[in-house]
């Protein structure tokens, strides 16, 4: 089956059915957005028994899968980034991470998508905070196919588990043979200039802004993690010896996410120059991704720029 053309949470409620048909005890929880989930009608019409609407109760869904996992379940928890992260983050680091329960929460629209519902909505902090609680693995995948690899290791591997999940379609990155492993980040592009760093929804923009600097002769290395935590140190050690200087670019605050991520290990073992892409310490407003990517500054054209000016600086 080709998902080329699909929007990225119909797959996530299409793959959520192909593992409940492998196992009974995948669950679907709905906050009483199942339909902005994609789980609805795909996942409660096909598998009812296994399709939980707890209602506006987000808390109470974490409690409950906290629960079911202990009893052998395989919850996948969804919501908006803001009521799956910011509005339940004491019941996720009590009953999920501090109880180490298989829990997987999936916080959909990250960021700027998730402009019609404005600031209150948009949350720019959620791998940040997921990132810093202990025993959470944090996952941000780019496209239709990562997004399948990465929902089969999820039911698959005993861990609490935060993944963000963009609703619509988007450009596609890899194919059906891409494996997942959160200990490895992958290199789209060689290059020996500057290092591109991104994760999930900026990704397809540098995929962009690397192919524009090549008709300029500059030679971007890209590196893309599918995993914030755990991090691959090792490919971005790797690089940054090489390039010298890295860009990094997320859907998200530049405070403790994937800038974070990298600064703390580039600082720590390999200092070199960095810019981090991002959110500069904001909140959201009502508006669409393109007028929020051009204000908040990592769009391809910002992306392209910071390289230039980062390659000037080494």
């Amino acid at each position: 089956m080709s998902y080329h053309d699909m929007e990225m949470r119909a797959v996530y409620g299409l793959t959520l059915c192909e593992l409940m048909e492998h196992d009974k005890n995948v669950l679907c929880l709905e906050a009483d957005l199942s339909k902005a989930s994609g789980t609805n009608p795909a996942v409660c019409t096909a598998f009812p028994e296994n399709f939980i609407n707890v209602g506006v109760a987000e808390a109470n869904m974490i409690g409950l899968a906290a629960g079911l996992a202990r009893e052998g379940k395989i919850p996948f928890c969804a919501s908006f980034t803001c009521f799956a992260s910011r509005r339940v983050y004491d019941q996720i680091t009590i009953s999920v991470a501090y109880a180490n329960t298989n829990v997987k929460i999936v916080g959909t629209a990250p960021g700027i998508t998730q402009g019609p519902n404005g600031g209150t909505h948009m949350d720019f902090l959620d791998l940040a905070i997921m990132r810093a609680m202990p025993n959470m693995h944090v996952y941000s995948p780019c496209d239709v196919y990562e997004l399948r690899a990465v929902m089969k290791y999820m039911a698959t591997h005993y861990q609490p588990t935060y993944m963000q999940l963009l609703r619509p379609k988007m450009p596609v990155v890899f194919n059906e043979s891409f494996t997942f492993d959160p200990n490895k980040a992958t290199k789209i592009s060689e290059g020996s200039d500057v290092t591109i760093v991104t994760t999930g929804y900026t990704t397809h923009l540098a995929v962009n802004a690397v192919e524009q600097l090549k008709k300029e002769g500059i030679k971007a290395e890209h590196l893309h993690y599918s995993s914030i935590k755990p991090f691959d140190e090792d490919l971005l050690i790797q690089s940054a010896k090489k390039t010298g200087c890295v860009v990094t670019v997320e859907n998200q605050t530049i405070i403790g996410g994937l800038g974070g991520a990298v600064c703390e290990v580039l600082s720590e073992k390999l200092p070199v120059k960095v810019k981090r892409l991002g959110i500069q310490d904001a909140f959201g407003e009502v508006a669409t991704e393109q007028y929020l990517l051009n204000k908040h500054g990592f769009n391809v054209e910002h992306i392209i720029n910071a390289c230039k000016d980062m390659i000037k600086c080494k």
